[in-house]
């Protein structure tokens, strides 16, 4: 009876761990991880890999599958696409509909416009090229996207310049010196520049155009109007002569600018008569605007004799020994 007990017990035991293994089996059959489409990628290389457009694609992952689009480019695979490359690899995947799809991206360093420009200005200056010339190229909004993990670096070669019209054309290549480089063909122009002060924010007639309200710009020198303020202390202290004042950005000329009025024509000004051991005042009338060390015609307005004075501050002016006559 015991030994009885003892082969029922066994064979229980056996039974339930066979359905153990069975439930086991069931189980790590039905969380195997699903195959997931990705719907951007980034690549770093020439090719796109299996394992780049599906997640859990098993041994098969580095499979190459696809060409990746060139540096700073993209490219979409569509939802058929896609399904015949998971049906050739055994992968249990299908689009849920035509609008799925894979957008794939070259990682990539850029050069940009000003750095292309420099490149070129630089082989013009090799060709005998003036240094005081500034480049433009006819795409404003040129780039150049090098293979990340390569030199962001540009160089022109084959520059053809016409010194009469200032246009010309050059081969640029990136990376500098490398043999695989890419190669494009740009064109633009090389004119001579000049630097010239501008206002930073508008400034209205009677403010006063600090250092502060001043930056620099590049200006083609045959674009230059005659008169045009190219040194920052013409501007400095001077006041716009217009009452709508001066535009910011813009070249400045000399006309539209004047110092800073310190007697306005009709007022009362205080007028002063130095000599040694001598102070004498008076008070007359401005028959002008004047800025300071301008020469006026002053009223006294006791004698009434008009005479010539000297603008020395807010609302004086002073005369000569030989103008006394004009503070009897």
């Amino acid at each position: 009876m015991k030994n009885i007990l003892i082969t029922f017990f066994l064979a229980a035991l056996l039974a339930l761990s066979a359905a153990s293994a069975s439930q086991a089996a069931k189980f790590g059959k039905s969380s195997k991880a699903a195959v997931v489409l990705r719907e951007y990628v980034e690549v770093n290389s020439g090719q796109v890999r299996l394992g780049d457009f599906f997640t859990n694609a098993g041994k098969k992952a580095d499979a190459i599958v696809a060409y990746a689009p060139k540096p700073g480019e993209r490219a979409a695979f569509d939802a058929n696409w896609l399904y015949r490359v998971a049906r050739a690899f055994k992968l249990k995947w299908r689009p849920l509909s035509i609008k799925e799809r894979t957008v794939v991206v070259r990682r990539s360093v850029v050069i940009g416009r000003e750095e292309i420009e420099d490149a070129i200005l630089s082989a013009l200056i090799a060709r005998g090229v003036s240094e005081d010339m500034s480049i433009e190229l006819s795409n404003r909004m040129m780039r150049i996207y090098v293979a990340d993990g390569k030199l962001a670096t540009v160089e022109a070669e084959d520059v053809i310049f016409d010194r009469r019209t200032g246009r010309f054309t050059a081969i640029l290549k990136a990376p500098a010196g490398s043999v695989s480089g890419r190669r494009i063909r740009v064109s633009g122009y090389a004119f001579k520049t000049a630097e010239a002060p501008v206002l930073v924010n508008q400034v209205a007639a009677g403010e006063i155009i600090k250092k502060d309200d001043i930056k620099w710009i590049k200006i083609r020198v045959r674009r230059l109007q005659k008169n045009v303020i190219l040194d920052a202390n013409d501007l400095i202290g001077k006041t716009p002569r217009r009452g709508r004042g001066l535009r910011p950005g813009t070249p400045v000329r000399k006309s539209e600018v004047r110092r800073p009025l310190l007697v306005t024509k009709g007022s009362l000004v205080i007028i002063t008569l130095r000599s040694p051991g001598m102070v004498l005042t008076s008070q007359g009338k401005a028959l002008e605007n004047g800025s300071n060390g301008d020469t006026i015609r002053v009223s006294n307005t006791r004698s009434k004799t008009v005479i010539d004075a000297t603008v020395t501050g807010s609302g004086r002016v002073s005369v000569r020994l030989i103008d006394r006559v004009v503070m009897n």
